[in-house]
């Protein structure tokens, strides 16, 4: 984004170099540093412990502890290969809107996303094997809720794409709408629109090429002069998203099912998981950078090789219309 679209990644950091010292020295009054009795975890670490076939003992013990606290999972974590049915997203028995169902969803998602989940790991964490599944169409992002007239610019680009497969571009939408449907459940109040939940960003995790997608919430809080007195430029105007302790989830964690690299089996199920960056937990300690720790982001950049971001974007005018643009 432009200066004039300040993300949440840099505006922070930008507020607290122009406040005035006495601000800035409160809030970082109490510097994040690791316990001497626990070593520092490492986003390794993390994706380690979701990955039930990584080895436990690589992970410390007591990191491993404390990580796993933090663990909210909106989709139970069942570490086992057995295969479900494989369900798609056409399947009308989802009309019901069965839990279990929904689980199966994430578990062992349909074909398709099997499919790109294969390649992600069998190319050896290669971004162009994601590349290749996009349709080369472009589509111009319209006006999103008003965007435009308060000159906002919510996406890297000013178009977008889309998979070849409509199912892929399917199951991205499943994703967030189950998002804001189960988080509540956790303490997770999200709603899907232009200052809350509306992107997630698609990476190749480090060491085993597993996909997975970093989904930010709360990404435009709205200005308050005393929970949150930060300008977040032309994007944050008319937010009346509060910041409250709900920030502490604001992080999402979709990984896809995990192939094996020799064999056509699947060693792990799909998780979908909040990561709680609770400022007594070693997420808020390790993982957050200083300079964002008010806004507790995780950097996608720091589980893997980026390579889209994904937006779900509400382009109705008078009725909901969300549709993917993939930047």
């Amino acid at each position: 984004m432009g200066l004039p679209s300040l993300s949440i990644r840099y505006t922070i950091f930008l507020s607290l170099s122009l406040t005035a010292p006495s601000v800035s020295s409160s809030l970082f009054s109490s510097l994040k540093s690791p316990s001497p009795s626990i070593p520092k975890a490492t986003p390794s670490d993390l994706l380690s412990l979701l990955d039930p076939t990584a080895p436990q003992s690589s992970v410390n013990p007591l990191v491993a502890r404390e990580l796993k606290s933090c663990f909210k999972f909106l989709v139970p974590f069942t570490p086992n290969n057995e295969f479900s049915i494989r369900r798609s997203l056409k399947d009308k028995k989802f009309t019901s809107k069965s839990r279990r169902l929904e689980n199966e969803l994430i578990w062992w998602p349909p074909k398709p996303v099997l499919e790109l989940a294969r390649l992600s790991v069998d190319s050896g964490g290669d971004p162009d094997a994601i590349y290749r599944a996009l349709d080369p169409a472009m589509f111009t992002v319209p006006d999103i809720e008003g965007s435009k007239k308060d000159r906002c610019h919510l996406t890297r680009t000013p178009y977008g794409r889309r998979f070849i497969n409509e199912e892929l571009n399917s199951y991205l939408k499943y994703l967030f709408e189950l998002i804001a449907v189960r988080g509540p459940g956790i303490g997770l109040n999200v709603s899907l629109n232009r200052y809350d939940l509306f992107h997630g960003h698609l990476f190749l995790a480090m060491d085993t090429g597993r996909l997975g997608i970093l989904f930010h919430a709360k990404e435009y809080p709205g200005y308050d002069k005393k929970s949150f007195p930060y300008n977040m430029g032309y994007c944050q105007i008319g937010s009346n998203v509060t910041y409250d302790d709900t920030m502490n989830l604001r992080n999402i964690l979709w990984l896809a099912p995990l192939p094996s690299n020799s064999t056509d089996t699947w060693l792990a199920p799909g998780v979908l998981v909040v990561l709680d960056a609770r400022p007594d937990g070693i997420i808020y300690r390790d993982l957050i950078p200083e300079y964002v720790n008010l806004v507790r982001t995780i950097y996608e950049d720091e589980l893997g090789d980026v390579v889209v971001d994904v937006n779900y974007l509400n382009v109705g005018k008078t009725a909901d219309d969300y549709q993917i643009f993939i930047c």
